[in-house]
């Protein structure tokens, strides 16, 4: 027995390192990992946790959430605060530790990172970093400045929010100007910029056909916006990549033919890359019961669809996954139309996605043969954290790594219902009903036991602004 002395250990584990799954377990001193090992190999700890033959993970990092969005109930500001809170309190029931969020106003964003930070770092329950979306004049002219504030990733509406900008107050992009966006995150180290890839005049002519036959179902919204919206976008952002020798990545794709693309590309070398969502991997746009809970944007797709994302995980043409998680209650998403109400206008998103993040990949990927384990903890953790900057901090049990781990029970279940979720009670989901197996028995943060047999531990706050420089986060 090693003579040094820990503030935590979790034995008994299989434990799944960077390097390949080893029976043993870890342990922790002053929020970092101290040891990875077998257990004769460890050092004794102030609490042990035996975590009974199941796995070890590090914490899910959550690339794709927008907190503050709820418009019809908060300002942006106040909604950050009041998001962090709530949302972040869901994530650590559902096994996620890290997670980055998209800053979206009309005004420039620098004046306001001093809020920024402290939103999070007063409410959140995890650490967090930040995406900002670009799409106003004087959001382009602050790239540096936020480069700066360790902001290196910039996402832009690819000729989507086109009809609805006056409404929303989102610009859309023209080929212009995402080839003036890639050019100025060329010269900045580990800049990217991530698409939102649709194009909205074949949907928005594709809506008037839709509309004008009647058709206000599950299947229209997916037809509504086809295949091939998405496939030309990335079809031109992966060209435009290649010719301003920048870095591209697709949010949330949901296509075949995307993968195809993304695939074909990397091939020849361009650096393009993409995530994808737990609902287009579980859910197609035949899933009519699903109704308005279903509208997601852009819209569920077709088996062909579903099963190519699944081999794009596996075989590295998909290396991301997030959730797009935009929290607003029931009556907001249905419009107060109900959950077969009506699809036109309904909000679209699949809400509240980073509370079964885990729990859906566990029993829809690794339960069901699809994925293993170590794939997925790869492109949850590992691959997320490194895209972003925060790795070896975050997203690997290694020494020096933060202590953010989570243990999974891959028998434990629950059924997705209204008393699943500890978030802003959404009450709905595409998972709504569904029972999940494959679920966290703790989730530790920087070495604390946040939450232990679905209990909170801890008070909200006290976390940590990941800001990304030129060599990533810092490692404190």
């Amino acid at each position: 027995m090693v003579s040094e002395q820990a503030d935590l250990r979790v034995e008994n584990a299989r434990v799944v390192t960077p390097s390949g799954t080893v029976d043993g377990g870890v342990a922790a001193r002053d929020g970092k990992i101290l040891r990875v090992g077998t257990e004769p190999n460890l050092p004794d700890a102030e609490r042990t946790i035996d975590a009974e033959g199941n796995f070890l993970i590090p914490g899910f990092v959550d690339p794709h959430v927008h907190w503050g969005l709820s418009r019809y109930e908060y300002d942006y500001h106040e909604g950050l605060e009041h998001d962090f809170e709530t949302e972040t309190r869901g994530a650590v029931h559902g096994g996620v530790t890290t997670v980055v969020n998209f800053l979206l106003q009309p005004d420039p964003y620098t004046p306001d990172m001093d809020f920024f930070r402290r939103a999070g770092e007063q409410n959140s329950y995890i650490d967090f970093a930040y995406h900002a979306i670009i799409h106003k004049d004087d959001h382009f002219d602050e790239i540096r400045d936020l480069a700066d504030e360790g902001i290196r990733s910039f996402k832009i509406f690819f000729n989507w929010y086109k009809y609805a900008a006056p409404e929303l107050g989102i610009e859309h992009s023209d080929a212009g100007r995402v080839y003036d966006l890639l050019s100025k995150v060329s010269d900045i180290n580990n800049g990217v910029v991530m698409f939102h890839a649709e194009n909205e005049d074949l949907a928005q002519k594709r809506r008037e056909e839709l509309q004008a036959e009647g058709r206000n179902d599950l299947r229209a919204w997916s037809e509504s916006a086809p295949n091939i919206c998405e496939a030309m976008q990335i079809e031109q952002i992966a060209q435009l990549t290649e010719f301003t020798d920048s870095r591209s990545y697709i949010v949330h794709m949901s296509t075949g033919e995307g993968v195809d693309i993304c695939e074909r590309y990397q091939e020849q070398g361009v650096n393009v890359h993409a995530e994808t969502l737990p609902a287009f991997l579980c859910h197609t746009k035949d899933d009519e019961e699903l109704g308005t809970w279903g509208k997601i944007s852009p819209p569920l797709r077709g088996e062909d669809s579903r099963q190519r994302l699944w081999e794009g995980l596996r075989n590295g043409a998909v290396d991301y996954m997030g959730t797009d998680h935009c929290p607003h209650k029931i009556e907001y998403k249905e419009k107060d139309t109900g959950k077969h109400g009506d699809i036109w206008d309904a909000i679209p998103g699949d809400n509240n996605g980073i509370e079964y993040f885990l729990p859906v990949m566990m029993s829809e990927g690794v339960n069901e043969n699809r994925i293993s384990m170590e794939r997925l903890v790869e492109i949850c953790a590992e691959n997320n954290a490194k895209r972003w900057g925060l790795y070896p901090r975050k997203g690997a049990l290694a020494e020096g790594s933060d202590a953010d781990m989570v243990i999974v029970d891959l028998d434990k279940s629950q059924v997705v219902d209204d008393d699943f979720y500890h978030t802003m009670e959404p009450r709905y989901s595409t998972f709504h009903g569904e029972e999940l197996t494959g679920l966290p028995t703790h989730t530790i943060v920087g070495g604390e036991v946040v939450v232990e047999d679905d209990e909170l531990q801890v008070d909200k706050g006290g976390r940590d602004y990941l800001p990304r420089h030129e060599n990533g986060v810092p490692r404190e």
